[in-house]
């Protein structure tokens, strides 16, 4: 196995660049350069690799894989391992056989490496895998000594799916605060023991007791969504892999791949459709009442490209800002998309590289929020709601005139459905939805003090 970019693959092919959101779409010549200088590799035999992460100061290269961790200098050259499996366990084991015994039989089991983050502020890494559960190690920077292995509690198992490049975390610094890690994961069906979003408590001490607590819970809500048990019994097999994470400014971002429920059809025989979508939450929302999600996918002589593989978000390089006729401290999502909507495992050879402006991207976010509180289309989340509602007009002026202010300046915007299930609310109608929201938002106005006035 060569360790290079997944971009070396696409330089074989017609690469062509893609700035959209919903059907436009901008070509670039085609690359026929090929480079004179053969790629420095770094090559093992025995082990698949899964991740790659490079320190942002030290140029050094870690690197997941099945049953390894590896720290690479700067030139690839191997100086670190740390092993991590295989080891004995058996999926059906909760909590793992470490913690209690298990009468399901254990056997060696790989442990894939599905998450790989470094943590700047605690010098360390942590590397999440398959086995046991899904839990994680912290590893020292310097030699991949293990500094601890949280295994205990159930806010330590994070996701038994073995499937590597579906998991992503991001790590959020608080300045003076607590930092947090969000995480996004399949579950497999097993909605009772992981959510597939979460914001986790990142301790200084990997044997503190709340390492990986939710940021917030209480008896109603916490930080977390799960994927409901009626999604899962109308659709077996749905789930959400996070291909990749980001964070910019006040928000968290990530690109998924998920179960299209709208064209695939409940019986289990017929064929699966895919769709491909960007998901963001406030970082300072510890409820999730924020989370929106929006559609994304590319389209090229009329073909649609909805299979979301890879993705990287970089600034452009002078010559490409050039082209595009933007600046060159813009962030660019730079992605890679496989055609149609069918076989996510073994999609399609046929791909593009899509580039979208994340100014774009925040745009249409903005633009879809205030077009659904005019009743404009739907909200697009039967999988969390377990059906589609038709968005509806503001019900009142004082509604419309406390939300402007928020779109326009690009704050958070709590999403109505997220709110009333995180509150455990039920609801028969859009009415009665957006008068409990309104009746919030005035009980926080009196309560912040928004009204400036007795």
């Amino acid at each position: 196995v060569k360790l290079v970019p997944w971009l070396k693959h696409y330089l074989s092919i017609n690469i062509w660049t893609l700035l959209l959101l919903g059907s436009s779409w901008l070509p670039l010549a085609k690359s026929t350069t090929k480079s004179s200088s053969p790629f420095m590799t770094f090559q093992v035999t025995d082990w698949s690799l899964t991740h790659l992460v490079v320190h942002n100061k030290t140029g050094e290269v870690y690197v997941g894989a099945v049953n390894r961790i590896y720290k690479l200098a700067n030139n690839l050259t191997e100086m670190r391992t740390h092993v991590t499996g295989p080891v004995d366990d058996n999926e059906k084991c909760y909590p793992p056989p470490s913690v209690q015994s298990c009468p399901h039989g254990l056997v060696s089991t790989n442990n894939v490496n599905k998450l790989l983050l470094v943590d700047y502020s605690g010098n360390r890494l942590i590397a999440c895998g398959s086995a046991s559960q899904g839990i994680c190690q912290f590893l020292r920077l310097d030699d991949l000594f293990k500094l601890g292995e949280p295994h205990h509690r159930k806010e330590h198992y994070l996701s038994s799916v073995n499937e590597s490049g579906t998991m992503s975390g991001v790590i959020i610094e608080v300045q003076n605060g607590q930092n947090k890690l969000f995480i996004g994961t399949p579950i497999d069906g097993k909605s009772e023991y992981f959510p597939t979003l979460s914001s986790r408590k990142l301790m200084d001490s990997e044997e503190n007791a709340e390492m990986f607590g939710f940021v917030y819970q209480d008896e109603f809500v916490s930080s977390q969504l799960k994927i409901p048990s009626d999604t899962l019994s109308k659709f077996p097999t749905f789930d959400i892999y996070y291909i990749y994470s980001f964070s910019s400014e006040q928000f968290v971002y990530y690109l998924t791949l998920q179960l299209d429920t709208q064209l695939t059809s409940p019986d289990s025989t017929g064929e699966q459709f895919f769709t491909s979508k960007v998901v963001r939450l406030c970082v300072d929302d510890p409820k999730f009442y924020s989370y929106v999600e929006f559609p994304i996918g590319c389209i090229r002589d009329g073909i649609e490209y909805r299979l979301i593989q890879d993705a990287y978000l970089s600034k452009p390089g002078r010559a490409l800002a050039k082209q595009l006729g933007i600046s060159e401290q813009e962030d660019i999502l730079f992605t890679i998309f496989s055609q149609g909507q069918k076989n996510r495992v073994k999609p399609p050879k046929e791909s593009v590289l899509c580039l979208f402006t994340l100014k774009k991207i925040k745009d249409k976010i903005k633009e879809r929020i205030q077009s659904c509180y005019r009743g404009e289309g739907k909200l697009s989340l039967p999988w969390l709601l377990n059906k589609e509602l038709g968005c509806i007009n503001s019900v009142s002026s004082v509604f419309s005139s406390f939300l402007s202010p928020l779109l326009s300046s690009g704050l958070c915007v709590f999403f109505l459905p997220t709110f009333v299930l995180g509150l455990g609310i039920s609801y028969s109608s859009w009415e009665e939805l957006c008068c409990q929201f309104l009746l919030w938002i005035i009980s926080e106005a009196f309560k912040n003090g928004l009204t400036g006035q007795k």
